[in-house]
């Protein structure tokens, strides 16, 4: 397979709503079932990014940011597809969206994964230091 280059954006325009859609809803653990009118609502409403094969124009990989602009934000839905895993579009797609959200000044980006904190780590993030002080509404 020859090798591609991967190109990262944060126009929302770009997201592939439709593969988006089957990633999350049919591939992953934690947003399996969803609807594709609720992952509208939730594209519309979020910072969008996503990583794209330069030659094709092909969607490889998604993340978006549920935030404020000011304190607080939520990295979820990060996904790559599973054709392209361990090729680079994981990095890609997050160093973009860190390079995307450091000018807003939050002061605290979270994230929940179950298999991915080395990737994560590798751009800053790290275990709640008091997860005694978080709680959830509407947890499984």
């Amino acid at each position: 397979m020859p090798v591609s280059t991967y190109e990262f954006s944060a126009d929302p325009r770009r997201v592939d709503r439709v593969t988006v859609h089957h990633w999350l809803s049919d591939l992953s653990y934690w947003a399996r079932g969803r609807t594709r009118e609720q992952q509208d609502v939730a594209i519309d409403n979020s910072r969008n990014y996503g990583v794209y094969d330069t030659e094709t124009g092909a969607q490889l990989g998604y993340a978006r940011i549920v935030t404020d602009g000011a304190t607080f934000a939520w990295l979820c839905d990060v996904f790559v597809s599973p054709e392209v895993r361990g090729s680079g579009v994981g990095k890609t797609l997050m160093a973009g969206v860190v390079a995307d959200v450091e000018p807003l000044g939050v002061r605290r980006v979270m994230l929940a994964t179950a298999d991915a904190h080395g990737l994560y780590a590798q751009f800053g993030f790290e275990g709640v230091r008091s997860p005694e002080k978080y709680m959830v509404l509407g947890a499984h």
